[in-house]
């Protein structure tokens, strides 16, 4: 008897069990040139930034949300804005800000249907307070990097580049060198 009530327990839950559809998270889309088409937006940034300075012997840590408009198929224009802190040996610690405008191209050489190589410059204003000092400067990047579309209008980048800024902050006449970052961009459709 007790053998019948366990097959007559087991048996609806073995069907639940193996009837179940198991699916995996998507994890690329193909969208071909779809998002970087003229009068589309792009929405999104950077969500983590990590840099060494050469001159300066420092390591940074910057949070860079932006905005653009794709002014022709591939090309967009926009705005950077960028949090950080910069950890300084020997010295306090250095919150930094920009405000930069910004141009990206996305190269069609190389390109998939789920991905797209880029370039992208960006020219504007930079900043930092240390210890009750503050500066602003100019600066400028140029980077390069890939986005990896997840679904339609969402993709996953990375970006290497070279960052240059005029501050005084930091014991160097200038701070300039490499930079690693990934993100998140949200493509918008115009119609």
């Amino acid at each position: 008897m007790k053998k019948i009530i366990l097959a007559i327990i087991a048996i609806p839950f073995s069907m639940i069990a193996f009837g179940q559809d198991v699916t995996t998270p998507q994890t690329s889309a193909n969208v071909g040139s779809t998002p970087i088409k003229e009068g589309n937006w792009l929405v999104g940034g950077s969500i983590g930034s990590l840099g060494y300075s050469f001159e300066g012997e420092n390591f940074n840590i910057n949070l860079s949300p932006q905005a653009g408009y794709f002014i022709s198929d591939g090309f967009a224009v926009g705005l950077t804005t960028g949090f950080g802190l910069q950890t300084v040996k020997d010295h306090d610690n250095i919150y930094q800000y920009k405000l930069m405008p910004f141009a990206r191209y996305y190269f069609p050489e190389g390109a998939s249907s789920t991905g797209r190589f880029f370039g992208q410059g960006e020219v504007g204003i930079t900043g930092a307070k240390s210890g009750g000092v503050s500066d602003t400067s100019f600066g400028f990047g140029v980077n390069a990097g890939y986005a990896h579309f997840i679904t339609r209008n969402v993709a996953l980048e990375g970006m290497l580049g070279y960052n240059y800024s005029k501050s005084n902050l930091a014991n160097a006449e200038a701070q300039n060198g490499l930079g690693l970052a990934v993100g998140l961009q949200i493509y918008l459709g115009h119609k």
